[in-house]
């Protein structure tokens, strides 16, 4: 069958931007589907391939059986089809023929092969549904207001009272102790959680696991679990008192708890620097977590999306290029997150990354975030001239300013992956644009800039780290 995905963007002219071979395995929806899309980035896999177009890409893949697996690629959206039983979005053999095109493999150079019908005909369609007018599908038949409050209070009446009982189970937990929660067998965090999905406030379910997870990470853990507590009784708190909180501390609360907001307000047309994706486990689901910077406004957004069991998010965008699109923020404290709109023209390669300041800006900047929200983990933020240095204390790193000396500790999840030896790699002791996400902690760095080329990195080039 025929696997696709990708938004649907404006036609454009003028030749696309040539992805790295780093922006292309940013891409992949795995660690699985990075290594074996590797493994197809070489001509000898495909028996035919060859450019559709300034944007657009085709491949026959040889794979197990007799016929060869049809593949195709729009850079526009991106987006992909594929012939393979696949449920990853890009499968490994689109992410096998962009790396082709990364790599400006003889295979994939202009040519006698001539585009086969089905990729013009897939190509054809995506063009005519971008073509197509906006509302261009019957409208919907008119909704009930008065049913969707009543449905919207019988839910808020759910979480009120799944918030009261977690109220409860708190009280208990500090009256008997927070020993008891680190003894074999404790088994109360699991039974909280699957009480708060009942009261259909997913949001409190998650926070409860959390906390089932803090007396098996170390010493200290009594401290960490009495904060988590604290954090938890407050948004319980919150939602009980929602309507005495100002709007944008009451549309933070509903999203925390988890209710689902429309995004809302004026769409906000920029040129966006695509800084990080990365994919998180999210319960039985996976979200992936995309930022965006805009040139013009200087706005930092995240995009979010999420994929079922089995299958990866539908949103993907190569790190490093600039995409010209629109995007409508979501309510809430701090208006992070946003939802993509229409797009227009064609990605390019950025050339520098966004302005940045010093780690001590960036502390700053999460404490006032942390006034709108005060559940929020981490901050985006970019740092200038930050070398990464080992913080002498059993492992850990710290990135320094290198014109203030002030400094920021990476955060213990970012230690053990690879993209930190990346980036020290990178750096060489000189300093570097990182960006990241800085909370309480530390800073987990995303993406890195090196001010001058240094080996396969040219100057300027966005550096993917998760």
């Amino acid at each position: 069958m025929l696997l696709s995905h990708g938004g649907e963007s404006s036609p454009a002219t003028g030749p696309v931007a040539r992805w790295t071979v780093d922006q292309v395995l940013a891409m992949a929806p795995d660690e699985a589907s990075r290594e074996a899309g590797s493994r197809l980035g070489s001509g000898h896999s495909w028996s035919a391939a060859g450019p559709g177009g300034g944007r657009t890409l085709w491949g026959l893949c040889r794979g197990s059986g007799s016929t060869p697996y049809r593949t195709a690629v729009d850079m526009d959206g991106p987006a992909y089809t594929c012939s393979c039983p696949s449920r990853k979005f890009p499968c490994k053999h689109a992410l096998g023929l962009l790396l082709l095109w990364a790599s400006d493999d003889s295979v994939l150079r202009p040519g006698e092969a001539q585009a086969p019908d089905w990729a013009e005909e897939w190509w054809e369609d995506r063009r005519r549904r971008a073509a197509a007018p906006a509302g261009g599908r019957p409208p919907a038949g008119p909704a009930d207001p008065e049913a969707a409050r009543k449905r919207a209070d019988r839910r808020a009446a759910r979480i009120t009272g799944g918030a009261q009982e977690l109220e409860q189970r708190l009280d208990d937990l500090l009256r008997g102790g927070l020993a008891a929660a680190g003894r074999p067998g404790y088994g109360q965090w699991e039974e909280t959680a699957a009480r708060m999905v009942d009261a259909q406030a997913p949001g409190l379910a998650g926070r409860v696991r959390e906390l089932g997870s803090i007396p098996a990470s170390g010493p200290g853990w009594p401290t960490r679990l009495l904060e988590e507590c604290a954090l938890l009784h407050l948004l319980d708190s919150a939602w009980l008192g929602l309507d005495r909180l100002p709007g944008p501390l009451a549309a933070t609360v509903r999203t925390r708890v988890g209710l689902t907001l429309p995004a809302e307000g004026p769409a906000v047309r920029d040129r966006w620097l695509v800084l990080a994706q990365y994919d998180t486990p999210d319960g039985r689901i996976v979200a992936r977590r995309i930022w965006l910077h805009g040139s013009r406004s200087g706005r930092t957004v995240l995009l979010l999306s999420f994929g079922a069991a089995g299958r990866s998010p539908g949103l993907s965008l190569p790190v490093g290029v600039t995409i010209d699109a629109e995007v409508t923020p979501y309510p809430g404290g701090g208006r992070l997150r946003a939802e993509l709109g229409e797009r227009f023209g064609t990605p390019v390669a950025a050339t520098a990354p966004p302005a940045g300041g010093t780690t001590a800006d960036a502390a700053a900047a999460y404490g006032r975030a942390l006034l709108d929200d005060p559940w929020l983990d981490s901050w985006p933020a970019t740092l200038r001239e930050v070398v990464p240095v080992p913080s002498g204390d059993g492992g850990g790193w710290q990135l320094v300013g290198a014109t203030d000396g002030s400094a920021l500790p990476v955060a213990s999840s970012a230690v053990s992956r690879p993209g930190l030896w990346r980036l020290v790699a990178l750096s060489g002791g000189r300093p570097v644009t990182v960006f990241g996400e800085c909370g309480h902690r530390g800073f987990d760095p995303l993406a890195a800039w090196c001010p001058e080329a240094a080996d396969d990195v040219g100057a300027g080039t966005t550096v993917a780290l998760v």
